[in-house]
């Protein structure tokens, strides 16, 4: 089995993702059971000036360096499970040290065999306002609907001010329900969530739409890499090719 690395960004979503990865483990392969996995994290403050200014370049190199560390601790390959900072690892630079799944391409490709047509998505500011969703949805032929300019406020105030820290509120889980539901009048017939850590709130018993979970889906496929049921990765950070599958390949 391969060595799973990931590389995190902000702790709760890692943690989530961390525990789902093993959890698949216990499910396929046993109790107690699951691939080696090394977690590296980079304090979140340390990229947030950086963020607010728009300025990805900086983010990308401390990304960089705990892949490096990944590659350090004998990791075969990473994944990222923070949306946002994939916005960054597409930067041009030097090849990341390790291949890696691309996490947008993990949830459209879901998507697309859910037979989604319209998907919803909810993150921060900086990935619904981004390019990665309308790419990957586009390329196989879903379209992409973001809430209306002060419901992405809302979302992204509440991931900031509460998820990221680990605080989650029943008011915080029916502003999110409301979005959602306003997304649903617009036609959406599944919405993705695409900030690590609002799986953590917003469950499906509780989401007036099916859920793209992208933390539990990217480990889900992490898992499968780890165990030999889905091809090896050859992205290492860059533009990355947008096609079915596409992480894969690399452009």
């Amino acid at each position: 089995m391969k060595h799973l690395g990931i590389l995190a960004h902000s702790m709760e979503g890692a943690a989530l993702c961390l525990r789902a990865f093993c959890q698949e483990g216990f499910r396929e392969l046993g109790p107690d059971d699951h691939p080696d996995v090394t977690l590296d994290l980079i304090a979140l403050a340390r990229s947030m000036p950086a963020w607010d200014a728009g300025d990805h370049d900086p983010i990308r190199a401390t990304l960089a360096e705990s892949v490096r560390r990944l590659a350090a601790a004998g990791a075969d390959f990473f994944v990222c499970p923070d949306n946002t900072a994939h916005m960054a690892l597409e930067r041009p630079g030097p090849d990341l040290p390790l291949p890696g799944l691309h996490i947008a391409q993990v949830v459209a490709d879901q998507a697309a065999r859910d037979g989604r047509t319209r998907v919803g998505v909810l993150g921060t500011r900086y990935t619904m306002d981004g390019p990665l969703y309308p790419r990957e949805l586009a390329a196989r032929g879903i379209a992409a609907e973001v809430p209306d300019a002060a419901d992405r406020d809302t979302v992204h105030r509440i991931i900031f001010a509460e998820l990221v820290n680990g605080v989650f509120t029943d008011e915080s889980r029916r502003a999110y329900a409301d979005v959602v539901k306003r997304l649903a009048e617009r036609g959406c017939d599944a919405v993705a969530l695409v900030c690590t850590e609002i799986p953590l709130l917003v469950t499906p018993d509780v989401s007036p739409l099916p859920t793209l979970d992208s933390t539990r889906l990217l480990a889900r496929a992490a898992f499968e890499v780890a165990t030999g049921a889905r091809p090896f990765p050859a992205w290492r950070g860059g533009p990355a090719d947008a096609s079915p599958g596409g992480e894969t390949t690399r452009t």
